[in-house]
């Protein structure tokens, strides 16, 4: 019945996860953890971090991972918790693949036209509203801690946050690298 309900979820996430990866955490998150309770809101936060350090899209890492964490957690051995990646990576994909293939040959006919124009200008505010969610979803006490529980782990994630911001926006500082300079010091300061 989970792989039933794990290819439904990741498949409607598909069909509405627009503007990307990104645009996907905060549906992904929601279905996963608010309303299926296959995992808590800390694994998930681990799901993201490790979607992000692994090469690939993070929407579909993160389905192959909540696929596997969700069947894991629901009693099943290790060969179920890898048919649940499967089923949840598949499922998530499926919708694009099907869309890419209906819509590439009237695209291309119909690229120029306003009414293309027109839903194309519609759908860029959405994502960006998407990927605003997403970062929304993510600065929570599992990632930042709380300024009442442990002041000093508040202050050093806040402090990370910004010099990341910083280092990448400001200074052109590659992206990889400011997550190995605050990985590293993420564990010299809050370990």
């Amino acid at each position: 019945m989970i792989f039933l309900t794990l290819f439904i979820t990741f498949f409607e996430i598909g069909i509405f996860g627009f503007g990307g990866g990104y645009g996907m955490l905060s549906l992904i998150q929601t279905e996963v953890v608010h309303h299926h309770h296959w995992m808590n809101s800390a694994e998930f936060t681990n799901i993201v971090a490790i979607s992000q350090m692994t090469p690939g899209p993070i929407g579909i890492n993160s389905a192959t991972y909540c696929g596997f964490t969700a069947v894991k957690n629901a009693g099943m051995g290790h060969t179920m918790a890898m048919l649940g990646s499967f089923t949840a990576t598949l499922a998530l994909v499926l919708p694009s693949f099907i869309l890419m293939i209906l819509i590439a040959k009237m695209f291309l006919k119909y690229m120029r036209t306003p009414l293309m124009e027109s839903i194309f200008s519609g759908l860029r505010p959405a994502v960006v509203g998407l990927l605003a969610s997403a970062a929304l979803l993510l600065m929570n006490k599992e990632n930042f801690s709380s300024i009442h529980e442990n002041a000093w782990h508040f202050w050093i994630s806040v402090a990370l946050f910004i010099a990341t911001w910083i280092g990448t926006k400001v200074m052109k500082i590659n992206p990889i690298m400011m997550l190995v300079f605050a990985g590293f010091a993420g564990l010299l300061l809050l370990y």
